[in-house]
This record gives structure tokens, C-alpha cells and sequence, in this order.
């Protein structure tokens, strides 16, 4: 408890250090027709690296525009961040139809990649060290020590190849950048919609620039405001929660190719294998524990239920062959940069896979929190670590969570909707991560919301859809 005081304070100390951004500090947007689409706008931003210090270095961001549709109808511009940490704002507009008609028709919409990824000066580190992740247990003293070592000589190569942008890629500096975007683009206000980990930077722009503040769409929160234990044991459960759906859609489908199989015995026996050394896949490479543990995770997100039962069954017929071993090296990064955890040893990462396995008894620890968690393992400076969100003076928002979401629980959805005193959260009643376009009850109040500004009626919930192919 005295550590999580410490760092609230500490967070608390840089909320505070938020200051207006000029027109002279953000500079303007070059914006020219995209080589890959001339039917998109490309532009670049020019942005201090570090703000509390502007003097000491810039970098390039690199954003996307779609003009609206329907200029006689223009709202004015809708700014967008895809989560990840590090997916590409830029990339998503260029190939991905993520809005609805109804607001491709009314807004400009805008895409960024965040400091650090996608065209805004990369991360950058070696690519063999990358690929050499350990696959040794850190809750055992040598796989914790393995962690550490690996953890901090990939930061030691990334920040010598990066430069100083490496030591702040962190979400207050992101939500800085977007107020930077807000007044490059000369809006008076921010319209804005983010998903998954863009919603932390959406939250805490709302703490610094509330009075900026149009409308903000946030689908799949964050919750900053979680210690280790409490994040990776909802993060934990909410995995099982998902697979046990998977599990109950497999017993009743024919299109699962695990139908009339008893699923949680299947992955019982393949863990027990695991953990025996003994489960290999078509190549004879050991299948960890923790591999076997996370591979759900992404496949929940969709989710492709078709897609799990594939993979289980070829794990256990041999055929299954493991994917190339590594991390995303910014998702790495912007996630120790935003996150503490506090596990000083392998003791305390065994307490907390018992804590774990007692909430999530078949897929044992979470597939999206246990992997961010053993990274961060050995982090010596967090810039923005966790604490209770401390938002006032905002206009009306919107929420929009799922009840089964295997990366963000339903349970963080409602602990943020208490954190902010102006949020409706819409409920969704179904699968996955990312609710925009499972539901069109979800697109249409989404697309209400940020069209003008209506918003459900509380405690709304929207039926669930089968997922495509179930």
C-alpha cells in the first residue's frame, strides 16, 4: 500500500506539470496525398520529446486524414487511437474501414502513430537480442533472473539505437501529443475515440485538458488503477471467463473441431505435459507452460472460437508448430513506461501464479497481463505508473464494455465509469475485445455519441451477436 501512495503521488506530481499547448509549440501538420492511397491525407507533426523540457529535442510524428464525405455536414475532425500499445493510427486509416458511413460522412478522420512506433522515430533494437526472449519460468530463481537480464539488456540496446524518444513513450506524454493534434488541426475542441490501450490515453487527457473536450469515446478501458496482484488476477480471470465460453460454444457446435471432447480435461492433460517438459510441437521445440497458457488470449479477441479448438487439437496431434520466438519491443516499452510491478523476486511472481491459478483454475494465468507483466521485470524507472484517475470539470462521455472481454474485464469498465463522474458505460452483452462493429446497438450509440453528443440511457446494454463462422 505505502509503494502504490508513493507512486499515485508521483503520477499525481506529473498530471500537474500539464501545461496549454500553443499553436507556436505544436507547430502545423504538412499534410500531401499518401503514396499508398491518394485518397488519404499523410501529414507529419514536428513535437518536443520531452515536455516537461521542450528545449531538448524534437521528433517527427506521423498522422492520416480522410476528409469527410459530406463537407456541407462537417462536425469537424474525429481523432482515433487503435490501442495496443503501438498499433498505427496512420495504417488503420489507410487499411482498415473503421468507422461507419454515418461518421466518414461528418468528420475528418484522423490517425497518429504514437511516439516511438509505427513512422514516428521507431524504437529500434537489435533484432537477434529481440528473438532471444527466455522461455524459463520466472517464478523459479533462475527464470526470474533470466528475465531481469534479458529485460534490461534489451533496454540497454533499444535506448542506445533510439536515442532519448526511448525514455518517454509514455501515456502522459502520448495524451500531450494529442492535445499537440488538437490544436495543429485548429479545432477548439477534441473529438475523439479510443480503443483498449487508447483509452488511457483518452482518460488521461481528460484529467489534463478537460476543458478541451468535445467528446470522448472510450471502448475497452484501461483501468490505471489496479496494483499488481488486483490487474493480473481480474486479468487472469477474465481469460478464463473467455475460454469457458469458447468452451461452452465448442460443446454445442459441430463446427468446433474439439465437439463431443471434454475441452478443459484436453487442456489439463496438454498443460500437465507442459509442465512435464514433454508437450512438443512438429518440430520438437518444448511447448511452456506459459505458451500454452497464453495462446487463447489473441484468438479470444475476435473471437475465433474455430480458431482455438484448431490449435488445441494440433498441440495435442503433434502438428502444431510454434511461432518465432520474440516481443514487440515497443509494446515492451510504452507498457513498463505506464505500469509498475513490483515483484522483487521469484517468490513474489510464484505468489502471484498461485493467486492466479486459484482464479483461473484451466488456463491458470492471463494470455495478455502474465507475458506484459514478466517483461516488465527488472523495469528500474516507471514514468506513469498507476493510480486513480482524478478527472473534473469534462463534458458528458461514453463507455462501452463487454461482459466476456478477455484483455479488459467487464469489472475495469465499471471501476473507471466510477472514476469518471460524467461517463455512461453501455454495456455489451457478448465476446471479445474492441466492441465498435461486433454490435450495431454498440456502432449506433457510438456513432450518436460522437455525432451529437447523445448519449444512452444509463445502465443500456446491448444484446450479444455470434461471432462470424459459429
Amino acid at each position: 500500500m505505502r509503494t502504490m501512495m508513493t507512486l499515485a503521488l508521483a503520477a499525481a506530481t506529473a498530471v500537474s506539470l500539464a501545461t496549454p499547448v500553443t499553436a507556436s509549440a505544436a507547430r502545423s501538420i504538412t499534410w500531401a496525398p499518401c503514396a499508398q492511397d491518394a485518397t488519404v491525407d499523410c501529414g507529419s507533426l514536428v513535437l518536443p520529446i520531452d515536455w516537461a523540457n521542450p528545449g531538448a529535442g524534437t521528433y517527427t510524428m506521423a498522422l492520416a486524414r480522410r476528409k469527410a464525405r459530406v463537407p456541407s455536414e462537417r462536425l469537424g475532425s474525429l481523432v482515433f487511437d487503435p490501442g495496443g500499445p503501438g498499433n498505427s493510427g496512420t495504417d488503420w486509416l489507410l487499411h482498415k474501414d473503421f468507422f461507419t458511413p454515418q461518421i466518414h460522412d461528418r468528420f475528418d478522420i484522423v490517425g497518429f502513430d504514437p511516439r516511438g512506433t509505427g513512422q514516428s522515430q521507431p524504437i529500434t533494437c537489435d533484432p537477434t537480442l529481440v528473438a532471444a526472449l527466455p522461455t524459463s519460468d520466472p517464478s523459479t530463481p533462475q527464470g526470474y533472473t533470466d528475465a531481469v537480464s534479458y529485460n534490461r539488456k534489451l533496454a540497454a540496446d533499444c535506448r542506445q539505437r533510439s536515442g532519448p524518444l526511448f525514455d518517454h513513450i509514455d501515456d502522459l506524454s502520448v495524451a500531450r501529443d494529442l492535445e499537440a493534434i488538437r490544436v495543429a488541426l485548429g479545432e477548439d475542441k477534441l473529438t475523439f475515440y479510443g480503443v483498449s490501450y487508447g483509452t488511457l490515453i483518452g482518460q488521461q487527457y481528460a484529467e489534463m485538458y478537460p476543458q478541451r473536450i468535445r467528446a470522448l469515446a472510450l471502448d475497452s478501458s484501461m483501468d490505471h488503477n489496479l496494483d499488481v496482484t488486483s490487474f493480473l488476477g481480474t486479468e487472469a480471470q477474465s481469460g478464463e471467463d473467455s475460454f469457458e465460453v469458447f468452451v461452452q460454444w465448442c460443446n454445442g457446435s459441430t463446427v468446433c473441431v474439439l465437439h463431443g471432447q471434454d475441452v478443459d480435461a484436453l487442456f489439463d492433460r496438454l498443460y500437465a505435459k507442459a509442465q512435464a517438459g514433454t508437450l512438443v510441437d512438429s518440430t520438437g521445440a518444448k511447448i511452456t507452460p506459459d505458451f500454452l497458457s497464453e495462446l487463447p488470449g489473441r484468438p479470444l479477441y475476435g473471437p475465433d472460437w474455430a480458431g482455438i479448438a484448431q490449435q488445441l487439437r494440433a498441440i495435442d496431434a503433434g502438428t502444431f508448430t510454434m511461432p518465432p520466438n520474440g516481443v514487440s519491443p515497443y509494446f515492451q516499452f510504452a507498457f513498463c513506461s505506464d505500469w509498475s510491478f513490483p515483484l522483487p523476486d521469484a517468490a513474489a511472481v510464484a505468489y502471484q501464479r498461485k493467486f492466479d491459478n486459484r482464479l483461473a483454475p484451466v488456463t491458470r494465468v492471463s494470455g495478455t497481463g502474465w507475458p506484459a507483466m514478466r517483461n516488465c521485470l527488472g523495469t528500474q524507472h516507471v514514468q506513469n505508473p498507476q493510480r486513480r484517475l482524478q478527472v473534473h470539470g469534462v463534458p458528458p462521455l461514453l463507455m462501452v464494455g463487454a461482459l466476456h472481454d478477455p484483455a479488459t474485464p467487464y469489472v475495469w469498465q465499471t471501476d473507471v465509469a466510477g472514476q469518471l463522474p460524467t461517463a455512461t458505460l453501455l454495456t455489451y452483452d457478448g465476446w471479445g475485445h474492441g466492441q465498435y462493429f461486433k454490435s450495431s446497438c454498440v456502432d449506433d450509440a457510438v456513432d450518436d455519441y460522437l455525432i451529437s453528443l447523445a448519449l444512452p440511457a444509463k445502465g443500456t446494454h446491448c444484446p450479444a451477436v455470434p461471432p462470424a463462422g459459429s
